[in-house]
């Protein structure tokens, strides 16, 4: 039977070091070489001291505060009534959060893409911001990403009354005058399907008046929303639905009709409040048209589902980060983890991982910030329309795979809580559910090239990629990723002809080939600049790794169609 030592005496034996980050800039090499393929010099030597100093703060004070706050006791808590029995709906959040949020305020992780210092690259500025303070915020990312997509939608519907009102608040580096954002569309009926929308909105003089139930309202705290009501007399469906902007507090600083019903107990993003909503009156007001809300709302979709896939990419980054570090330490089998070739290939795995989602996320954002700095092409416009739901799907599932495998390279540790290793993958879970599932996204995907064309954008886009490689095993990289995307445009078309169902069942594959094609070509885009700048070959390794995965997912349109029918199903297949 083992010994209690007396207390006072000192325990012996070994016992192993935890995962240690230290300059989450400086030792991102990826992120690094990125900034210097993509930015000019002048605006390069803007840009990278605020980025280094994110960098710092991320793996010090942010990083200490964001591990305080995985635990039950800094979980926010609804407080329904005061002491006196006044129905008051309070929502608790940690001071931790909401110092958190300050940071991000203070240091322009929404206010630089609208102060537009860097110009079309001022989007690529904000989110290498958001990258590098994400990992390290407590999910303040989700509250943030909502803040800017209202802003950016609010400033889409020119309505200057709103925009005066809002929007300085909305991009303000000043904690004490800036304000979140969020987004309230999930209802009961619905879910993704936002045209079951069975909230009603009677018009009372030149305001509204919103009456139904949220089932899932991110960011509960925010001082605004955006949200989707059906003005009474409209007609059923997403067409019959319009957008409003909803003041969360009155100028009292009583809620605004709202009942907050209860808090989601959520597998992860616990640290951020999430509630279910009664709207009962709430006074609102229109944002564009009284109908054709789902379309009204898309600038909001755009910018939260990009937050989400510069999210994937920073959360690879971390466990990447820290299992590397952790493999420097442990000491298995006579020597450290980063001794033994296995454990090599597995954090070769995550390293391609990351870069993979990390070069789709930013050519997304390069785009966007090319469009609304008004330089951007046609095919880039139409490039940007399929890459944003296909950036968020690829992104989304990469980053699980990286998280659990993240998680299995500390053990037994990964598998305990107060390693704060579980919240990486307990929060990865979410980022294909957010913002439009794979399934959602896929369809939406398929709309945009049958509405815009934007196929053709996307194809120049691999293209462009690729063709800017010389070396012979890069361009190969290159070729199978045109080949992959080719292949996609050829099968679509085939798909049409086999009818929607033969559509809708390889939407899937689609799409996912479309990502990994692009992230293919973008890969060796980013190897042949360090081939050309440093004499480097990681990124080419990196490139040829992920290539060897494999790029082309599809099958001929309908095949498996019965089966996964009768298997979904459980009904008896004839052979």
């Amino acid at each position: 039977m083992a010994t209690i030592p007396p207390a006072g005496v000192e325990r012996t034996g070994t016992f192993q070091d935890p995962p240690r980050l230290h300059d989450e800039w400086e030792d991102d090499l990826a992120l690094r070489r990125y900034v210097e393929r993509v930015l000019p010099p002048d605006v390069r030597a803007e840009v990278e001291p605020e980025l280094a100093a994110m960098g710092r703060l991320a793996a010090t004070d942010l990083k200490v505060w964001s591990d305080a706050m995985d635990g039950r006791e800094h979980e926010p808590r609804l407080r329904p009534f005061d002491a006196w029995g006044n129905r008051i709906d309070d929502v608790e959040v940690s001071p931790i959060w909401e110092r958190i949020g300050a940071v991000a305020q203070e240091r322009g992780v929404i206010a630089t893409a609208y102060e537009r210092a860097s110009g079309e690259f001022s989007r690529v500025h904000q989110f290498a911001l958001a990258y590098l303070y994400n990992p390290s915020s407590a999910l303040y990312s989700c509250p943030l990403a909502m803040t800017d997509g209202a802003a950016a939608t609010l400033l889409a519907h020119g309505d200057r009354e709103l925009i005066e009102r809002a929007v300085p608040r909305l991009t303000s580096r000043d904690p004490q005058q800036a304000w979140t954002s969020g987004q309230w569309m999930t209802e009961r009926a619905g879910g993704s399907d936002v045209g079951r929308s069975e909230t009603v909105a009677v018009q009372d003089g030149p305001a509204w008046r919103l009456h139904g139930t949220k089932w899932f309202t991110s960011a509960v705290t925010a001082d605004m929303a955006l949200t989707l009501a059906r003005p009474e007399g409209n007609g059923p469906g997403g067409r019959g639905l319009a957008m409003f902007y909803v003041e969360v507090r009155d100028d009292r600083g009583a809620l605004n009709g709202i009942r907050v019903l209860r808090l989601k107990d959520k597998l992860g993003t616990r640290q951020m409040p999430t509630a279910e909503l009664a709207l009962e009156g709430s006074v609102a007001h229109l944002v564009g048209p009284p109908s054709d809300g789902t379309r009204n709302i898309t600038p909001m979709l755009a910018i939260t589902r990009l937050w989400n896939s510069v999210t994937a990419a920073s959360g690879l980054r971390r466990g990447l980060a820290l299992a590397r570090d952790y493999a420097g330490r442990r000491v298995a089998f006579g020597t450290e983890l980063l001794g033994h070739p296995l454990h090599q290939a597995t954090l070769a795995w995550l390293r391609v991982q990351h870069e993979a989602t990390l070069q789709l996320s930013f050519r997304a954002v390069e785009l966007l910030g090319r469009e609304e700095a008004g330089v951007a092409s046609e095919l880039e416009r139409k490039a940007l329309r399929m890459l944003l739901p296909v950036t968020k799907l690829t992104t989304g599932k990469q980053a699980i795979a990286g998280a659990s495998e993240t998680l299995e390279a500390f053990g037994g540790a990964g598998y305990i809580e107060d390693t704060h290793l579980p919240q990486l993958l307990r929060d990865a879970q979410v980022l294909p559910i957010w913002e439009g599932t794979t399934n959602v996204l896929s369809l939406d995907a398929l709309r945009a090239l049958q509405r815009e064309d934007a196929l053709t954008g996307y194809l120049a886009e691999v293209r462009r990629a690729a063709e800017a490689t010389q070396r012979t095993e890069l361009a190969t990289v290159g070729k199978l990723a045109i080949d992959a995307a080719d292949h996609a445009a050829a099968w679509i078309v085939r798909a049409a002809d086999a009818g929607p169902e033969a559509t809708g069942h390889g939407a899937r594959r689609f799409a996912l080939t479309l990502g990994r094609a692009l992230q293919a070509a973008l890969l060796a885009e980013q190897a042949q600049h360090d081939l050309d700048v440093h004499g480097d070959g990681r990124a080419m390794a990196v490139a040829q790794r992920f290539v060897a995965e494999g790029l082309d997912l599809l099958e001929a349109p309908g095949t498996r169609l019965r089966e996964d029918r009768a298997l979904a199903r459980d009904e008896h297949l004839e052979a």
